[in-house]
Order: structure tokens, then sequence, then C-alpha cells
């Protein structure tokens, strides 16, 4: 009994426990969401959430941090409903583009040793940027197959928990459980024995880099598939989402600790922050407030665990 209420299973537990408490809070203020619809009009936005945390995650595993993410999901969402629609060759290109551009900040911040918070600090002013240029205003129009895709209707589980578990189980097995996603992490936790191996750290950061904006790039596209247009402006708020997801999740800043079903956990919570508080009746406004208040109760019963741990 001791040992399944270690502070490290504790831990583990911790990302799904707020879920399962913020789901009793809003199934106790409204009944109805307990249903088929009820859950899926709650999780309607947790997959492109999700994916921007994972792509955010990619990052922080590589201990740097990446502030331009929700610029870059913005600018995928403007190319999305623009040049893939009416011409797919070239949105193709341009996001293939984007996931390159990526893998090669990666290396810039690799090779000139530069904070990785001031270099995508200054590149989400160039996605954005680039966001106005293809699209000057909202509007725009998602191509009917991704449009498709996220709307589906399976029978028996809403389409936003089965997406999130197929991400969550993909990402976990290719990161936590592969040869390859072991090299990876270890970039993060201890890249000299890494280097000492014959690994390049080089190639390890871009790689990193080009899964963020790959994962990115479906963020976006999931995006427009829900709202069927895009705006230059509709996902700046997924960067303090996707680094609270990950932390919410398990994640560290350093050391290269991360838990990719931890982090879709915390995404699908931060997703949920927003509906807790519309059932509350309060001003839209204090959804961040109330995120960050989620994060903030996380992380202060985290550290009162591991300084438990301490002790022992």
């Amino acid at each position: 009994m001791s040992a399944l209420l270690s502070p490290r299973v504790l831990r583990g537990l911790l990302p799904p426990l707020s879920l399962a408490a913020l789901l009793i809070a809003i199934f106790w203020l409204q009944p109805r969401t307990m249903s088929y619809f009820g859950l899926n009009l709650l999780l309607n936005l947790a997959v492109p959430i999700a994916l921007a945390t994972i792509a955010q995650m990619f990052i922080l595993c590589v201990n740097e941090l990446d502030l331009s993410i929700g610029g870059f999901v913005s600018l995928v969402a403007c190319i999305t409903a623009t040049w893939l629609h009416d011409t797919p060759l070239l949105g193709i290109a341009a996001l293939v583009g984007l996931i390159v551009a990526y893998a090669l900040l990666g290396a810039l911040i690799h090779i000139r040793n530069l904070p990785s918070i001031v270099v995508t600090l200054g590149m989400s002013f160039v996605w954005l940027g680039l966001a106005v240029l293809v699209l000057p205003t909202p509007g725009g129009k998602a191509p009917e197959y991704i449009r498709s895709l996220m709307t589906l209707k399976p029978s028996l589980v809403p389409f936003p928990i089965i997406a999130s578990v197929v991400i969550a189980g993909v990402v976990h097995l290719f990161l936590m459980r592969s040869a390859v996603g072991t090299v990876l992490r270890g970039a993060g936790g201890n890249p000299r024995s890494l280097e000492r191996a014959g690994w390049s750290l080089l190639k390890i950061k871009m790689s990193m880099f080009a899964l963020a904006g790959f994962f990115g790039v479906l963020s976006g596209m999931a995006l427009v598939g829900l709202t069927t247009s895009a705006d230059a402006n509709i996902a700046l708020r997924y960067t303090l989402l996707s680094i609270a997801g990950v932390i919410l999740g398990g994640g560290e800043f350093v050391g290269g600790r991360v838990s990719p079903i931890g982090a879709v956990i915390g995404a699908m919570t931060l997703a949920l922050a927003g509906s807790f508080l519309s059932f509350l009746r309060l001003n839209p406004d204090w959804q961040i407030g109330a995120q960050g208040a989620i994060l903030i109760v996380v992380l202060a019963l985290r550290v009162l665990i591991s300084r438990s741990e301490a002790k022992r």
C-alpha cells in the first residue's frame, strides 16, 4: 500500500487527477455535459491545443523554450485556409518549408549558442507578420478533407478523446519506448555523454525542432478544421497554453524530463478550464487566470510531494 502511495506514484497521478477533478466539477455544475454531445463540445478545441503542447514538449525536451509556437500555428492556419485550400501544391510546399525552417532555427540556436527564448521571441513576430501577409483579414476556408476529419462523430467515444489518446500513445511509444527516442531525450538529460558516444547534438536538436514544427503544422491544420476559417491572431494564446500543458503534465524545464501522455492530459485540462468558467458565468477574460491558477495549484502539490520524497 505504501508503494502505491509513494511520492513518485503520486507525482505521476497528479495530471490525470487534475483532469478528473475538473471534469467532476463541470459535471456537477452542468450535468448535461455528462454525455457524448457534452464531452464533444467541452473538448472541441483540445486536439489542436494538445498538438501544440506536444510541439512545445519536443523543444523543452532539449532544454530549450519556444515562445513562437502560437504565432507559428497561426501562420499554419492562415496557409491552410488559403493556399492549401486554393492551390494544394503551393500549400503543401509552404508547410514543408515551415518545418524545414524550424529545423534550421534549432541549428542556429545550437551552433551560435543563442538563448532560445530570445530567438523564438523574435521569430514570433516573423510568423505573425507572415500570417498577416498571407491572410490580411480573417477569412479563408478549411479544406474539405480536414474539416471532415475534425468533425468526425464516432459511435461510442467523442472524436477529441480518441484523437488525444492516439496522439499521446504514438508520441509516447516513439519518444519514451524506442531507441531513437532515448537518444533524443538524452540530449536534454545528459548531452555530454551523448557527444562522447559519438552522437551529433546538432542533428538531434535539428530533429527535435523539426518534430516541433511538424506537430505545430498539425495543430494549425486541426484548428482550421474546427473553425473552418483562419485569422493571423487565431492561436497566439497557444504559446502560453503549450508551456503550461507540458509543465502541468509533469514536464520539467531542464533535464529532458517530459511526459507525452501527461502533456496531452495537461492540454485537455487547460482546454476544459475555459468551459468550467463559462458554467460559472464569469467573464471570459478570466479564462487565462483560471488556467494559471490550475497550473499553480498542481505545481504547488508537486513541490510538496517532492519535498516529502526528499525527506525520506
